[in-house]
C-alpha cells in the first residue's frame, strides 16, 4: 500500500488513510438511504435501487482511487437523483428506463470530453454566475422536495403550497431532526446528517409505538422497525433495475417530441454533473493542498474520467448520475491524501449491502432531513456573487426561484440560461455571449416553445 500509493511522499499513512475513509463514508452514507426513496418515486424498486446504489458507489470510488489516486468518495449524486424521479418521470412523464438511458448517454460523453481533455475547458466556457446559481437552485429545488416527503408542505387549492400540521408525527419530527442535525453541523460532530437521520428514525419508532405515526402500508412503506432477522442479510435483487436502460432507448425515437426531450434531459444532466464535479474536486483539492502554483489538479482529467465511468455504470446498474461527493473534505480533514482513503470508502460501501434491512426502513420523514440541510448547504456558493449587482442578481435570481417553482430543474436551467443572455444583449455586452451560450439558450428556448416539458 505504502508504495502504490505513495504514502510518505503525500504526507500520511496507512492509519490515518482508513481514518479518514470511514470519516468520508460516515458523512456521505446517508445516500444509502435517501436514494431508494428519491428513485422508488419514479417507479423503481427500492431494494435494487438500494443495491445499484452501493455498488455504483463502490465502482466509482475505486475508479477514483487507482485512475487519479485522489482521497474522493463518489456516489448517486443529490440533486441529479431529484431531476431524474421529479422532473423527468414525474414531471415529463417519460419512463425511468428512459431517464436511465439518458444517464448512460450522458456517462459515455463524459468519458470521451474526459479523455479529451474537453471536458474542463467545456466548464470555463459558462459563466461563474451560471454555475453558482444553478447550485443554488438544486439546493432549493431538494429542499422543497423534502419537505413535500415529510409533510411540511402540502398541496392547497387556493395558495397552491400550505404548510402541514405538526400535529401530525411525520412533519412533527421531520422538523425536529433537520433542527437536530443543524446542531449538529455547528457543532462539528462527525456524520451529522446520517446521525440525524438515524435519530429522526428513533424518534419515528417511538412515535409508531405510542400509535401517533401510522404506517400506510398499502403506499408500499416499509415497517418502521425492520425485521430483526433482516438486519443483516444478502442484499436485494438487482434484477429489477439492471440493464433496464436498454428499453429507454424505444422511447427516443418515437418522434421528434421523443428526441429533443432526450436530447434536453440528457443535457441537463450533463451540465449539471459537469458543474457539480469540477466544483468539488476544485474545492476539496484546494483543502487538501493538491493544486499546482497556477491552481490546476493534476490528474484532473483522470478524475474526470473516473467520474464519468461510475455514470455509465451506475446507470447499467439502476440509479441516476453518479458523481464527486463533497463530503470527501470530512475525510481530507482527518489526513485523507491518497487514493487509499477512497479504497476503504468503498470496502464500507460494499459491506453496506448486507444491512439493506436498515437503510430500506429508513421513513420518508427521516431522509427529509438530510434533503432540507443538504439543500442549504448548498446555496453556499452564493456568497461569491454580486449579487448588488443586477447584471448577476437577475440570471441568479431566476435560476434559483424557477427550480423550486417549476418542480424542475431543467426549467430553470433554461430560464437562467435565457435570461443571462437577455441581460447581457440589453447591456449591449454581445462579446461576453460564447457560443456555448448561444447554442444552450436556442436548445433550451427550443424546449419551452415546441416540447413545454
Amino acid at each position: 500500500m505504502e508504495k502504490f500509493f505513495k504514502l510518505k511522499e503525500k504526507g500520511t499513512n496507512v492509519k490515518t488513510e482508513v481514518l479518514a475513509g470511514i470519516t468520508t463514508f460516515a458523512t456521505m452514507a446517508y445516500i444509502l438511504a435517501v436514494n431508494p426513496n428519491i428513485l422508488s418515486a419514479s417507479g423503481l424498486e427500492s431494494g435494487a435501487v438500494f443495491v445499484a446504489t452501493a455498488l455504483a458507489s463502490v465502482i466509482g470510488t475505486v475508479a477514483m482511487a487507482l485512475l487519479a489516486g485522489m482521497p474522493f468518495a463518489l456516489a448517486p449524486g443529490m440533486g441529479l437523483n431529484a431531476f431524474f424521479a421529479y422532473t423527468v418521470v414525474l414531471g415529463m412523464g417519460f419512463s425511468p428506463q428512459f431517464a436511465l438511458a439518458a444517464v448512460f448517454v450522458e456517462g459515455l460523453i463524459f468519458i470521451i470530453l474526459s479523455v479529451t481533455g474537453v471536458r474542463r475547458k467545456l466548464f470555463g466556457a459558462l459563466p461563474l454566475t451560471l454555475k453558482y446559481a444553478i447550485g443554488a437552485g438544486i439546493g432549493m429545488f431538494i429542499i422543497f422536495i423534502g419537505l413535500q416527503n415529510a409533510g411540511v408542505v402540502l398541496g392547497n387549492p387556493a395558495t397552491m403550497v400550505a404548510m402541514g400540521k405538526l400535529t401530525d408525527a411525520a412533519p412533527a419530527l421531520c422538523v425536529v431532526g433537520v433542527f437536530l442535525t443543524i446542531m449538529l453541523l455547528l457543532k462539528k460532530v462527525k456524520g451529522a446528517l446520517l446521525i440525524g437521520i438515524f435519530a429522526t428514525w428513533f424518534l419515528g419508532i417511538v412515535a409508531y409505538l405510542a400509535g401517533w405515526y401510522v404506517v400506510d402500508f398499502d403506499a408500499g412503506l416499509y415497517p418502521v422497525i425492520p425485521d430483526v432477522a433482516s438486519l443483516i442479510s444478502l442484499p436485494p435483487s438487482l434484477a429489477p433495475t439492471f440493464g433496464i436502460f436498454i428499453d429507454g432507448f424505444k422511447e427516443i425515437f418515437v418522434d421528434t417530441s421523443s428526441v429533443l426531450s432526450f436530447l434536453t434531459v440528457m443535457i441537463t444532466f450533463l451540465l449539471v454533473d459537469l458543474f457539480d464535479t469540477l466544483g468539488t474536486l476544485a474545492g476539496v483539492a484546494s483543502k487538501a493542498k493538491m493544486l499546482d502554483k497556477d491552481g490546476n489538479l493534476p490528474k484532473a482529467d483522470q478524475a474526470l474520467l473516473a467520474d464519468a465511468i461510475a455514470t455509465s455504470a451506475g446507470a447499467v446498474l439502476g440509479t441516476s448520475t453518479t458523481t464527486t461527493y463533497i463530503e470527501s473534505a470530512a475525510g481530507v480533514q482527518e489526513g485523507g491524501r491518497s487514493g487509499l482513503t477512497g479504497i476503504v470508502v468503498a470496502i464500507l460501501f460494499a459491506l453496506s449491502l448486507f444491512f439493506s434491512g436498515i437503510f430500506l426502513a429508513i421513513p420518508a420523514f427521516a431522509t427529509a432531513t438530510a434533503l432540507v440541510v443538504v439543500g442549504i448547504l448548498m446555496l453556499e456558493p452564493l456568497a461569491g456573487l454580486k449579487l448588488d449587482d443586477l447584471e448577476v442578481a437577475i440570471p441568479t435570481g431566476v435560476t434559483i426561484i424557477t427550480m423550486p417553482l417549476f418542480y424542475s430543474i431543467s426549467h430553470g436551467l433554461a430560464f437562467g440560461f435565457i435570461s443571462y443572455v437577455v441581460v447581457k444583449i440589453a447591456l449591449g455586452k454581445f462579446k461576453e455571449i460564447n457560443i456555448l451560450m448561444w447554442v444552450m439558450t436556442a436548445i433550451f428556448i427550443a424546449q419551452l416553445v415546441f416540447l413545454h416539458t
